[in-house]
C-alpha cells in the first residue's frame, strides 16, 4: 500500500508544471503591469508555441527546416485577411477566440501542399529544400501585393470582432490572456502528441529510418504526417500574431525568423520538452531588450548559438538537468568552489569580450569615432588605447584562467585518475 502512494505522489509530481506555469501565467500581469511588459510576454508565449512546433521536426523527428517560419507567415496572412473580412462586415463571422484556428488550418494546408513534396528526403536535402521553399515564398510576398499587401503588409483592427464572452480586446492584458490559453492547449496537445505511437514513430525514423522501414513503418509517411502536424501549430502561432500585433509583413516569412525559431529552440535543448520553451522565452527576451542596448545584439545571439553547438549541445536544460543529475548523485559535494571559479572566471571571460565588441562597434560603426560614450557604466574614448589594453586583458585573463584550470578540474569533477593514481 505504501509502495503505490509513493507511487501516485511521483506521478503527481511530473505535473506540477502543467499547474504551476499557468498560475504564474495568469499572475504576471499584475507584476508587470505596462504596455511593453504585456506585448512582450504575449509575443513570449507566441514564441511558445513556435518552438514547440519547430521541435516536432528538429527534436522529435530529425527534420532540420530553414523554412519554418513559412507555416507561420502564411497562416499569419490568412487570419488577417478573414480578420479584414470580419472587419469590412461589421465584425460580422468567426469571434476573435477562433480567429488563430483560422491560421492553424491555413499552416496546415500549405504544410500538406509544400510537405508532400520536402518529407520525401531527410537530412541535407530535406534542409535545403525547405531553405528553398522559404527563399521562394518570401519573394513571393513582395511580388503578390494583393495578398502580402506589398511592402507595408496588411493592417487589421481586433477591436472590431466579436468576442464569445463579450471581452474587450483592446486591452493588451486580455490578448496577453488569450495567447496563454491557447499557448497551454497547444503545449498539451503538443505532449501529448509525443506520447502517441506517431510520436514514438518519429523518434525511430529520427534515430534509424531504416529499420523503421524494416518494421513496417514508411518513414516517408511519419515524416509527411508529423511534419503536416507542426505547421497546423505554426500557423496556430501566426494567428496569435495578428491578433497581438494587428500587422503582418514580409519579415514573418523571411529567413530571420526561420532563424529566430532554429536559435530559441536549439538554445533552449530539443532533447527535452521544456527546452523550447526556455530558449523561445529567452531569445524573445533577449531580443527585445538587447536591440535597446546595443547595436550589435545580432553578434551576440551568433556567438550564443556558436557557445551552445559547441560547448553545450543538450542547450540549456540540458545543462540544468545534467547538473541537477550530478547533484543528486552526490557529485557536487566538495568541489562547489571548483564550481564556482569555473563560472567567475567564464564570466570575467565573457565581460571582456563584451567590452571589446562594443568598442569595436563604436570605432568601426559610428560616424564619430572619437564621441566619448558610455561602456559598462563608464565613460571612454574608443580611439584611446587604454580602453583596448583594459578591454581585452579582462577578456585574455578571464577566458585565459578557465582554459588553463579546465582539464585537471574536469578531470576531478569526473573522479578521473592519473596515470600515477592508476599505477
Amino acid at each position: 500500500m505504501a509502495t503505490n502512494t509513493q507511487a501516485g505522489s511521483s506521478g503527481l509530481l511530473k505535473f506540477w508544471p502543467w499547474v504551476a506555469i499557468p498560475i504564474v501565467a495568469l499572475i504576471l500581469p499584475q507584476i508587470f503591469s505596462s504596455g511593453h511588459d504585456i506585448n512582450l510576454l504575449s509575443h513570449m508565449g507566441i514564441a511558445i508555441i513556435f518552438a514547440l512546433s519547430y521541435n516536432m521536426l528538429l527534436g522529435n523527428t530529425g527534420l532540420l527546416s530553414f523554412g519554418h517560419a513559412v507555416y507561420f507567415g502564411l497562416g499569419a496572412y490568412v487570419a488577417m485577411h478573414a480578420l479584414r473580412s470580419i472587419n469590412d462586415a461589421e465584425g460580422a463571422g468567426i469571434p476573435i477566440e477562433l480567429l488563430p484556428l483560422v491560421g492553424a488550418f491555413a499552416g496546415l494546408g500549405f504544410g500538406i501542399i509544400f510537405g508532400a513534396v520536402s518529407t520525401r528526403k531527410a537530412g541535407v536535402v530535406f534542409a535545403m529544400i525547405t531553405l528553398g521553399l522559404g527563399a521562394l515564398v518570401y519573394s513571393s510576398s513582395l511580388m503578390f501585393s494583393d495578398f502580402f499587401g506589398g511592402e507595408a503588409g496588411l493592417f487589421g483592427n481586433r477591436t472590431r470582432i466579436s468576442s464569445l464572452f463579450g471581452l474587450d480586446y483592446g486591452s493588451s492584458t486580455t490578448v496577453y490572456y488569450l495567447v496563454v490559453f491557447w499557448t497551454l492547449i497547444a503545449a498539451i496537445l503538443i505532449y501529448l502528441l509525443k506520447k502517441t505511437p506517431l510520436g514514438w514513430m518519429a523518434n525511430a525514423v529520427r534515430d534509424n529510418p531504416e529499420r523503421a522501414q524494416f518494421v513496417g513503418y514508411n518513414p516517408v509517411m511519419v515524416r509527411f504526417l508529423q511534419f503536416s502536424l507542426s505547421t497546423f501549430f505554426a500557423g496556430l502561432a501566426g494567428g496569435l500574431f495578428v491578433i497581438t500585433d494587428e500587422i503582418v509583413n514580409a519579415e514573418v516569412v523571411g529567413q530571420l525568423q526561420s532563424g529566430a525559431v532554429l536559435l530559441g529552440t536549439y538554445i533552449g535543448g530539443i532533447g527535452y520538452f521544456v527546452g523550447p520553451i526556455v530558449g523561445s522565452s529567452l531569445v524573445t527576451i533577449l531580443e527585445s531588450s538587447l536591440s535597446s542596448y546595443t547595436e550589435a545584439w545580432v553578434l551576440y545571439f551568433g556567438l550564443l548559438f556558436i557557445g551552445i553547438v559547441m560547448f553545450a549541445p543538450m542547450g540549456i536544460v540540458g545543462i540544468v538537468h545534467q547538473q541537477y543529475l550530478v547533484w543528486k548523485a552526490g557529485g557536487w559535494k566538495g568541489n562547489g568552489h571548483i564550481r564556482i571559479y569555473l563560472l567567475a572566471a567564464a564570466l570575467t571571460g565573457i565581460f571582456g569580450l563584451i567590452c571589446v565588441i562594443e568598442l569595436s562597434y563604436h570605432y568601426f560603426r559610428s560616424w564619430d569615432p572619437g564621441a566619448p560614450f558610455v561602456l559598462m557604466g563608464v565613460t571612454v574614448d574608443a580611439t584611446s588605447f587604454l580602453p583596448w589594453v583594459v578591454s581585452f586583458g579582462i577578456a585574455i585573463i578571464g577566458f585565459g584562467l578557465m582554459l588553463f584550470h579546465a582539464k585537471p578540474i574536469l578531470a576531478r569533477l569526473t573522479g578521473a585518475k592519473s596515470d600515477g593514481g592508476n599505477a
